[in-house]
Parts: C-alpha cells; structure tokens; sequence
C-alpha cells in the first residue's frame, strides 16, 4: 500500500512541477503540433490556433511513471517485480513507435507521420516482443505463475478457451496473434481518441485507475494469502504479482494528473502519439496481466465507441460511393468528439461529458468485476 501511494504521489509531483520545463525545452528545438492552415474539416472547427503547441508530451508522463514506481518500491522497500517492468516495457514501446510518428510530422511540418501500415508494424513487433517476455519459463515466479496466461480471459482465465490446448507452437503463435490484437487495437484506440485538449488524458485516468482497484483485489484474493477454506479456494485468483499492477497503475494515474493540468483546454502541451500509445499499451498490459482482457471493452468503452465511430463512417462512405457514385457520412465528422463539435458544442463541453461516459464505463467494468467474484 505504501508503494502504491508514494508511486502515484511521486509521478504526480514530477509531471506536474516539471511539465511547464519540458514545454520551454520543446518549444526550443521546434516540437510543435503540425495543423493545417484550412484547420479540421475544412476549417469549421478552429484548431488552427492550436499550431505550434509543443507535443510529444507523453515523453514526460511515461518517465514520470516509472520513476514514480520504481521511487514507491524503493522507500517501501518492496521490490518491483517482471510485471510491473513490463508494463512500462509495452508502453515505452509502443510510446517510441508513436515518438517516430510525431517527429516525422515535427521534421516535415505535415499532418502524416509514418504510413499507417509502418506504424501497424511498429507495434506488431513491440507486441511480439511483448507476448514472448510475458510467457516464457524463464519468468516464471515461485508459485509456477508466468507474467500472462495462454487462457483467453473475461473477468478471469476462461476454462475452456486455453490457445496451449492447440499445441506448443501452435498454441504460442495463437497467444502472439491474440496479444497483437489486444495491443495495436488498444493502442490505436487511444491515439484516435486523442483529438481535444485533455481528452485522452481524463479518459485513461479513469481506465487505468480502474487496475488500481482490480490489482488490490485480487492481491487480497491471492490463491497464496487465503486459508484452506475450500469455498475460499474456489474464487480465489491465481494472478501474477496484482499489487505491483496496482503499483503500476497508480504511477500511471498519478503522472496523468500532473500532466493534464498542463494539457486541459487550452492546452499548452499535447501529449502526441507517443503518449497515447503508450497509454494504450500500458492499459494493454494492465488488462493482459490482471486476466481481465475481455473486460477491457467494458473499461476502455470510451475508446471503443470513439473508433468505432471512425470505422463505421469509413466503411458508409465507401458502401454508399460504391452503390450511388458518392459516399455518404453518418456522423458530420469522425472521430465521434468532432462530431459533437461540428454540433456547435464547445471543446470543454464535449470533453467533459466524455470523461463522464469513460467513468461510467470504467464503472461498470469494476462492478462487473467485483460482481464476478461474489456470484461465485
């Protein structure tokens, strides 16, 4: 417990005194957001006068993190263990993939960094990587747990959808491909839904907050802290190290918090896609090594729904242009946010009442959670 405030404290001090340092720096060697002149959507939403504000921000979040947790193990002198470190892993990672992708907008002063499928690549390797580190023998702890589990999971491992029963090679590329869909989707989920000021930051402090309490659970409900008490035994989790998630996940909260005083409207500094596919990668992994992978549409609602919003409009477009000769829209604009915008709403409004569907989401996921566990 001692770990879990000191990380989340630490982190939250760190980005929120040292942010205003890291927007001088960046400001000096030209790290500024790249908008077109004729703005978003034809120049009807005026981010235009958002040009020139520093991004590349997740840099300080994710450093402040992990300095955070490693700062919570080291005054609670608790050590930190291969979950925790991978967690950071993925999302320094998947962060570097988005750190290429925004210097390339920075250099060039365009809106299109690396090709779409380039970064898709990115973040295959990254999650290929990742799903080796988090499955091999050599990571196994006392108790004969890996980091991850070869169980597909809902609120817990599913019994009967184990991708081992397929074979060893089998099974361990089956587990690559259902890591690399939960990682680039995820990922990929919060860079779309990072379009306002303060959006994606607000939204994943509700999602990663929610691994906090899920994390601290479960560490309560080891299999290795209950008695023999065989109605005890039945619904306790076999988990790998929940209280050094929860460590993580609080380090992660923390740095956001500091970080979105700076970055709410008007925001003096963006995050850019090295933040916010470093959150999704973070929020990947919490889900991954808590067992809670499915869970994660119900915790990461928000970003679901706002790309779904972008895959439904695309998909409209081209089935009504390929059927009447010109492509239709549902929504004014996608991402979904855009929409409410282009709606006459204000930029603050549309991202307040976001947080508030994200909080109701995540909600919802923790209840179902905690549901799960006394229905047993």
């Amino acid at each position: 417990m001692i770990a879990l405030l000191i990380a989340g404290a630490f982190s939250l001090v760190f980005t929120l005194f040292l942010t205003p340092v890291f927007i001088r720096l960046f400001t000096r060697i030209g790290w500024g957001q790249f908008i077109r002149d004729d703005g978003v959507a034809g120049g009807q939403l005026k981010h235009h006068t958002k040009r020139g504000t520093p991004t590349m921000g997740g840099i300080i979040f994710l450093v402040g993190a992990f300095l955070g947790y490693l700062v919570g193990h080291w005054v609670s002198g608790v050590p930190w263990t291969m979950v925790g470190v991978l967690v950071f892993a993925m999302a320094f990672g998947l962060g570097l993939v988005g750190f290429v992708d925004d210097f390339m907008k920075t250099r060039k002063q365009r809106s299109l960094g690396i090709g779409g499928w380039t970064k898709i690549a990115g973040q295959v390797i990254v999650g290929t990587v990742f799903a080796v580190f988090a499955i091999t023998e050599n990571f196994r702890d006392t108790e004969g747990l890996t980091p991850a589990s070869t169980y597909i999971s809902g609120v817990r491992d599913i019994g009967w959808l184990n991708l081992a029963a397929f074979g060893s090679v089998i099974g361990f590329v089956l587990f690559v491909i259902w890591i690399n869909i939960i990682t680039t989707s995820t990922s990929n989920a919060v860079n779309v839904t990072d379009g306002l000021d303060g959006l994606a930051a607000g939204a994943s402090i509700f999602a990663i907050a929610a691994y906090i309490f899920i994390g601290f659970w479960q560490s309560n409900q080891s299999c290795f802290n209950v008695m023999l008490d065989p109605v005890v035994a039945y619904k306790c989790y076999e988990v790998r190290d929940p209280i050094d998630l929860a460590v993580a996940a609080a380090a992660l909260c923390g740095a956001l918090v500091g970080f979105l005083w700076w970055n709410t409207s008007p925001a003096q500094i963006f995050m850019g896609d090295t933040g916010s596919m470093g959150l999704g990668g973070a929020l990947a992994a919490l889900a991954i090594f808590s067992r809670t992978e499915l869970l994660l549409v119900l915790i990461a609602g928000l970003f679901i729904i706002t790309t779904g919003s972008v895959i439904l409009q695309r998909a409209w477009f081209k089935i009504t242009k390929r059927r009447y000769g010109e492509g239709r829209r549902i929504f004014l604009m996608s991402p979904l946010h855009h929409h409410f915008e282009l709606k006459g709403w204000a930029e603050v409004t549309v991202v307040v009442r976001f947080w508030i569907i994200a909080a109701l989401f995540v909600a919802a996921g923790v209840g179902l959670f905690y549901l799960e566990w006394v229905s047993r």
